[in-house]
């Protein structure tokens, strides 16, 4: 089986594992119509559930179960989805997975207090860990949980704040810091090092996998900007070029900023101090200049270069060494990151 076999049929099943878990802490309950029924919406449209499986199958893959590792995994998953929400009303997102954004179905305090709501509610499943893992490993899963959560704060007030005030002297390793804080901690530091800690493993082991996350964080935020631009209408599920509406300080934007002629810059500078709405006149005039300037290509190149650094790290962890399924899934993940269409 190839690296996006294995990659799809994993995530496939414990995505489907961590979703049947996942709708006892959804509650049925009053007031439905206002949060409850709403706040079951972006959990139960699917998704890949890329980030419980990477926590349920590096548990598995260091030697811990699934089984103990699924409550983490249902708390991740809802974190997730609830962060969606509130990056779509940050975002003014029309779209996610295909469907309206609960900001433009239900408007932006409901949006906002559900979103609350789901973050409230991936600590439950946390706390319901103690039966099993004990009050010593619960709290420490507790601890990566909160410091998860200040990383990816940090990371959204950097990329909100660039936009708020038009900043245009980034460079490659303010992005950089930036991916490192907003994607990488919650997309697979996170759950790199839960399952870890479920299995039993040292700091050693997770000072390892922050290094492999690091990479790879970086890498899945590029090719995710990447799709925003040269992604498949049918398959993407949001806006295409909505991140040129939005002003988001992509690499390849920031690339772009760098490479650009003074009259380049003037024009751009123009154009992104327009509001959202004015800026999608002038998507077309973005996407040549960076065309011009070959940013797409330079960013493609540095998601690779940045998937080839996470594959050298995971190769240094004596647990991935073998054949084990749920190993070769996280080594698959590498490659499928920047393979994903």
């Amino acid at each position: 089986m190839n690296h996006s076999s294995l990659v799809k049929e994993v995530l496939d099943e414990y995505s489907g594992l961590t979703r049947s878990r996942m709708l006892a802490y959804l509650p049925e309950k009053e007031p439905k119509a206002y949060l409850y029924d709403i706040a079951r919406d972006y959990p139960l449209r699917g998704g890949r559930g890329l980030r419980p499986s990477i926590c349920i199958a590096n548990a598995k893959a260091m030697g811990g179960s699934e089984s103990a590792a699924i409550l983490s995994a249902v708390s991740i998953e809802l974190m997730h989805n609830a962060l969606l929400i509130h990056d779509d009303v940050e975002d003014e997102s029309e779209l996610r997975r295909g469907k309206g954004t609960l900001n433009e179905l239900h408007g932006i305090p409901v949006a906002v207090n559900v979103g609350d709501t789901l973050i409230l509610m991936s600590f439950k499943p946390l706390m319901d860990n103690l039966e099993q893992l004990g009050s010593g490993l619960t709290f420490r899963i507790l601890k990566e949980t909160m410091r998860t959560s200040w990383e990816t704060a940090e990371g959204q007030a950097m990329e909100l704040g660039w936009r708020k005030d038009n900043v245009f002297s980034l460079n490659e390793r303010d992005y950089l810091r930036m991916v490192a804080k907003k994607t990488a901690w919650l997309t697979i530091i996170h759950p790199l090092r839960v399952g870890a800690l479920i299995a039993g493993k040292d700091d050693a082991t997770l000072d390892a996998l922050l290094k492999i996350g690091l990479f790879l964080g970086a890498a899945f935020q590029i090719q995710d900007d990447l799709l925003n631009l040269t992604g498949d209408p049918a398959k993407y599920g949001k806006e295409l070029n909505g991140d040129i509406a939005e002003g988001k300080r992509t690499l390849m934007l920031i690339r772009l900023f760098k490479q650009a002629t003074k009259v380049e810059k003037l024009e751009l500078e123009k154009i992104f101090f327009k509001s959202r709405e004015a800026r999608v006149e002038d998507i077309s005039r973005v996407r040549a200049m960076m065309e011009d300037h070959h940013c797409i290509e330079y960013a493609r190149a540095v998601a690779h270069g940045m998937a080839g650094a996470a594959l050298h790290e995971y190769e240094q962890v004596s647990e991935y060494r073998g054949s084990d399924r749920d190993a070769k899934f996280i080594e698959g993940l590498i490659h499928w990151v920047i393979e994903r269409n």
